[in-house]
């Protein structure tokens, strides 16, 4: 479990507000606060152009250099013999460039 404080905060707040009845308070409250812990209502969505530093008007090609220049920056065979913390950030950098490139060529593909 990454982040518990949203529950907590969640079913605090909830017993407040519900006098009548603060157990039903602190339920809905921790459920709210459930779903802000585990994001539900992530309210922005990752733009792909700015993952590979463009901008929507960027062209094909301009697209496909971007994504080149990074991936030859960040691929993880580059650090293969460095420590695993270092190899796991590489490989979840690489894996949000080849997210962000593959959600490009979806969009322009329509």
């Amino acid at each position: 479990m990454k982040r518990w404080y949203g529950k907590l905060l969640g079913a605090l707040a909830g017993a407040a507000l519900f006098r009548v009845n603060p157990l039903l308070g602190a339920l809905i409250g921790l459920l709210i606060g459930h779903a802000f812990d585990t994001d539900w209502f992530k309210l922005r969505r990752d733009n792909p152009y700015a993952q590979l530093g463009l901008t929507s008007d960027a062209s094909d090609a301009e697209v496909e250099q971007a994504y080149r220049r990074l991936i030859a920056q960040y691929h993880p065979d580059r650090v293969a013999g460095a420590a695993p913390e270092l190899r796991k950030q590489a490989e979840t950098k690489a894996r949000e460039i080849n997210g962000a490139y593959d959600r490009i060529k979806t969009l322009r593909k329509r």
